[in-house]
């Protein structure tokens, strides 16, 4: 699959790059695909997770301990102390505790879910070839122009760069629907979770050896 190159103006270079089509033509229908994907996204979103919840179980509740009527005759049903999870200001039942959400998985089938996820952008024309650039200094401005140009200012956009370049990164940062990665930091998530995806060239070459 080729691809045309635009200049930050939005305008087309007449040149065009090659996107490797074992990173980029793979077979979507293929019967393990679409879980392989779902086991990365569930990966990466489990990862974000800090787990801290917690909630407190009768025995945590502060409250008096003192039994609040007789076992029996009481005319309705037995209760303990005030702590019961029945009465309000009582303790949680099975309520949430901390614990860790990361899991593991091959490395293989997160590689593979990334060039599945690239595969899908490209088979419905949402990658954008542009020429290698930087700016002078932080300016979401100069962002702006750039997504105006080739027409995403609309659009949720995926910025991929070679390397981390702080000018640009200062530049997209405040942007809502804008997001800048390295090409290395690539996963299935981070790909499918945009309208579109703004690649260099550079970061191009990068990934065509995915």
């Amino acid at each position: 699959m080729e691809l045309a190159v635009y200049n930050i103006k939005g305008e087309d270079t007449g040149r065009k790059v090659v996107l490797n089509d074992e990173v980029f033509a793979l077979d979507l229908n293929e019967g393990n695909a679409e879980h392989t994907v779902y086991l990365d996204v569930k990966q990466y979103l489990g990862n974000q997770r800090q787990g801290t919840h917690k909630s407190k179980e009768r025995s945590e509740v502060s409250g008096s301990t003192r039994k609040l009527g007789r076992q029996k005759c009481g005319g309705g049903a037995r209760h303990g102390d005030i702590n019961s999870p029945l009465l309000r200001g009582g303790g949680t039942v099975f309520g949430p505790k901390p614990r860790d959400y990361r899991t593991k998985l091959n490395k293989k089938v997160k590689a593979l879910a990334r060039k599945l996820a690239l595969t899908s952008k490209a088979q419905d024309s949402q990658i954008i070839v542009v020429e290698n650039f930087t700016f002078d200094a932080p300016r979401t401005k100069d962002y702006m122009a750039l997504a105006k140009g080739l027409k995403l200012d609309d659009k949720k956009v995926l910025l991929v760069m070679p390397e981390a370049d702080r000018n640009v990164l200062l530049s997209v940062r405040n942007v809502p629907n804008a997001l800048m990665v390295r090409a290395m930091d690539l996963n299935a998530y981070t790909v499918l979770n945009n309208d579109a995806i703004v690649m260099t060239e550079d970061s191009l070459n990068q990934i065509n050896e995915f």
